[in-house]
């Protein structure tokens, strides 16, 4: 980011973000070390590390002790601390709300359980008390918080509302964003949950090697995130991967195979029933596995079109059925083989039901890198939104 131009002011600003992105995500660096990133003289990036140190947006590491002759050369560090930002997953049984610092690092994290049946008041009380406990945890109050991003069921449009149907009883209705505003001041972001999940896969999870990937959410609703040249692709209208709302796909009721199963307890709810079908066909029973059989080529049809379409690097299974992917992945990949010119790697999530908060705190993450260190540089202070 070194340049040159007629605004010596704007040039020592653009150069001083230079030396901060070259701190961010590294080791400590001794000047010598930022010198050599930033494209930037040693005296220069001596003087703008200063000067972050000085505003709050970098600190020293005081050197430890050593057996080298002479006195250990200063290293400097982005200062993660100065702002963090919530990741907030609204799910049907669950409410999770995560807290992280500029860096990514987790600084809190609490779940509340959630009434399926409740309604968008009741749920979204609960995000409101989930919140203020994570905060009072962190000894942290809104205005310490840059960015927030909500994961939710369902796909949403530009302005976070849900535009079809969702398992969240009247969530159509509800407006999250317009709910938190009163007392955040920085950006808020809704997004739906499979996408994050696809960004978190790719974050901290099975897919950091790719930029193409497809998240497969496995449960008892079938839904995919997609991720494009290391891009998350929401589509014109939000609506892209939905493409289990095509019935010929058969994602709708593939999972009715798995409570159908002869020998599923009398009264188990559905996931009980699917988690107990999993286990028998694990064990051998052969209707369990028949069962299993069957969802996996009903999977195969949708994962088949996506595959087609975009070609990725791998498929991610995640989502509750991913605790059972020992059973999934390879007749899964057998039957793609039957659809598809190149089979992608096929790989099982192992983020469990923390996956689209994490997303939500990559998403978070990105808005404060877009909005406060994308070319303008102040002192650390939320961004206002506007």
């Amino acid at each position: 980011m070194a340049m040159s131009g007629t605004d010596p002011s704007r040039m020592r600003e653009m150069n001083q973000l230079s030396v901060l992105w070259a701190l961010r995500g590294t080791p400590p660096s001794t000047v010598t070390e930022l010198s050599g990133r930033t494209g930037l003289s040693r005296p220069a990036a001596d003087v703008l590390v200063q000067q972050l140190v000085t505003d709050g947006w970098a600190e020293v590491e005081e050197p430890g002790a050593s057996s080298t002759v002479g006195r250990p050369a200063r290293r400097y560090r982005f200062r993660a601390t100065a702002g963090h930002v919530l990741g907030i997953d609204i799910g049907v049984h669950k409410i999770l709300v995560m807290l992280c610092d500029l860096e990514g690092n987790l600084v809190q994290s609490l779940r509340r359980p959630a009434d399926p049946q409740a309604g968008p008041d009741a749920r979204l009380a609960s995000v409101d008390q989930t919140i203020d406990d994570v905060l009072h945890k962190a000894g942290m109050a809104p205005a310490d918080i840059w960015a927030v991003t909500i994961g939710v069921t369902g796909p949403v449009d530009e302005n976070g509302r849900t535009i079809v149907s969702t398992p969240l009883p009247g969530w159509r209705e509800a407006d999250p964003i317009a709910h938190l505003r009163p007392r955040f001041t920085c950006p808020i972001r809704v997004e739906n949950d499979c996408k994050l999940a696809a960004v978190a896969e790719r974050w901290k999870g099975v897919a950091q090697d790719a930029d193409d990937i497809v998240y497969l959410l496995a449960g008892l609703r079938t839904g995919a995130g997609l991720i494009i040249d290391g891009t998350l692709r929401r589509g014109h209208g939000g609506v892209a991967g939905e493409i289990g709302a095509l019935k010929a796909v058969r994602w709708l009721n593939a999972p009715a195979h798995l409570s159908a199963c002869p020998g599923v307890p009398s009264g188990a709810k559905p996931g009980d029933a699917a988690a107990w079908v999993f286990q028998a066909a694990r064990e051998g029973d052969s209707a369990a596995k028949t069962a299993v059989q069957r969802y996996i080529r009903d999977l195969a049809v949708g994962v088949a079109a996506l595959v087609l379409t975009l070609d990725p690097q791998i498929v991610v299974y995640g989502g509750g059925f991913s605790r059972s992917a020992d059973l999934v992945l390879d007749p899964l990949r057998r039957e793609l083989a039957k659809h598809c010119l190149r089979v992608p790697e096929l790989r099982a999530s192992t983020l469990s039901d923390e996956s689209v908060a994490l997303g939500a705190l990559r998403l978070a993450l990105d808005q404060v890198d877009t909005t406060l260190l994308g070319s303008r540089l102040a002192a650390p202070t939320a961004p206002q939104f506007s």
